[in-house]
């Protein structure tokens, strides 16, 4: 989108538009990180009964659902802020606060979530350092990288995806060798995708739950949408384009993994489970590749996906502080290197505390960080209906009434059957959300969100 098409929104073009398509996909991957489930292989196993492969295709395929959504949004209102511009505009301004304020929470706690994972991956491969030290490392980092500039930024990417990348080829390769002599007793089966003495309806709905998780991040490429060129079509596309890549990813690597591990549907317990890729590892390429393996999980998810991590929270930041939603100062942009760098220092300062007085909390801060994204995932589809057919008069039913009812179902039935802890946490930062919105109203500092052009305000009824 040009500036003169920002302006219809009610703003000016403040941030670099250097983003290409190619840029957001490996963004979008990146935050996705295309080795996640060598972190998380044993329990997903376990979750599944040795079904993982088809518990991420099933991930994807839920996933698409709200994909679809993203992109229908995009394309109406091309501009920072992600689902919270989706939502302010294609419902209501309280709507949108309230989805902007729901997902900050996923956005603030999932960079600390990954500092503290990756300093205890590292306290593993250098026990002498201890943990803090390298979640202040990670920190320093990855916002100096984000202030430098958002094509500093996706230069980086491209290095740690590639780096990731390079590692789950070579894991590929020792993978089929090991398979096909029979390592461990692995031989080729199709049973990782379809077991039909433990298939069950009940395992396919626990499955969904745990797959869908493992795709969150997809939606933070629309965090960029003021930093693309090519037009309004261009996050939609990469967004789609990134989920399946990852998914391909996905399948392919726990499909390979699932292999070596014949004849198990559970590990046998908590400790083999979370060492269980590791193991895996170990018995295809020996102690040396399973260093590799646990750096590259320490270096994906402490640097690559909290670099994109940060980035995506500051432009929300800043989105949210241009409308009078947050405080003023989080929308300033430096004059040189065009990125929100007063919302970037915020996270970086967010993250180093949290980080260091949650450290080691990993199962605490997973269960806090799904449900502001799938409470905000339930507005953005809700915010498709309400935009097209009711305020567009839109009468394309299955894009913008079949899909995103489908998408809610989805995300609403892994909501309810959420952690408990998430669900208390989250429901208590929204209650926080709604006394702002009260006082907002209050003392009168309610946005008036701009519609396109030749559109009406969010709430407003469209002439017939």
């Amino acid at each position: 989108m040009s500036e003169p098409e920002l302006h219809r929104f009610g703003y000016q073009q403040e941030l670099r538009r250097t983003m290409t398509v190619r840029d957001l996909v490996v963004y979008g991957m990146v935050f996705m990180v295309p080795i996640a489930p060598f972190s998380i292989f044993g329990s997903v196993f376990d979750g599944s009964s040795g079904m993982v492969p088809l518990t991420y295709v099933i991930g994807w395929v839920a996933m698409i659902f709200t994909a679809i959504s993203y992109r229908e949004m995009s394309r109406a209102f091309p501009i920072a802020g992600s689902v919270y511009s989706y939502a302010g505009r294609g419902i209501a301004q309280p709507a949108g606060f309230l989805a902007g304020w729901a997902i900050l929470l996923d956005y603030l706690l999932v960079p600390t979530l990954l500092y503290v994972i990756g300093a205890q991956a590292m306290a593993n491969v250098v026990p002498g350092v201890p943990q803090w030290a390298w979640i202040v490392l990670f920190v320093l980092l990855n916002t100096l990288i984000n202030l430098r500039g958002i094509e500093t930024t996706a230069t980086a990417n491209k290095v740690f995806l590639y780096a990731q990348l390079l590692v789950l080829a070579a894991f590929v390769v020792l993978a089929v060798i090991g398979i096909s002599r029979g390592s461990g007793g692995a031989h080729w089966s199709g049973t990782p995708f379809f077991n039909s003495a433990e298939f069950s309806p009940s395992l396919v709905f626990g499955a969904l739950s745990i797959a869908v998780l493992s795709f969150l991040g997809f939606d933070a490429i629309s965090t960029m949408s003021e930093e693309v060129t090519g037009g309004s079509r261009v996050i939609g596309r990469a967004t789609l384009l990134a989920l399946t890549l990852v998914a391909v990813l996905f399948v392919v690597q726990t499909y390979l993994a699932a292999l070596l591990v014949p004849g198990k549907t559970q590990f046998e317990s908590d400790d083999a489970a979370n060492n269980a890729f590791y193991d895996i590892s170990n018995l295809i390429g020996g102690r040396t590749f399973e260093i590799v393996v646990a750096l590259a999980v320490a270096i994906g998810t402490a640097i690559a996906n909290s670099l994109v991590a940060q980035a995506a929270t500051s432009r929300l930041l800043f989105s949210m502080a241009r409308d009078g939603q947050l405080p003023r100062f989080l929308r300033h942009v430096h004059p040189v290197r065009r990125v929100p760098e007063k919302a970037i220092l915020l996270v970086a300062g967010i993250s180093l505390v949290l980080g260091l007085f949650l450290v080691g909390q990993i199962a605490l801060l997973s269960s806090l960080v799904n449900f502001g994204a799938l409470f905000s995932f339930l507005l953005l589809h809700v915010s498709v209906v309400s935009h097209y057919l009711f305020r567009r008069r839109d009468r394309n039913f299955g894009l913008h009434l079949v899909v995103p009812l489908i998408g809610f179902v989805i995300i609403g039935y892994v909501l309810v059957n959420a952690d408990i802890h998430a669900k208390v946490g989250g429901l208590v930062w929204l209650a926080i959300g709604v006394l702002i919105l009260v006082f907002f109203k209050v003392t009168g500092r309610s946005a008036n969100l701009t519609p396109a052009e030749g559109e009406p305000a969010p709430g407003e009824k469209q002439s017939s």
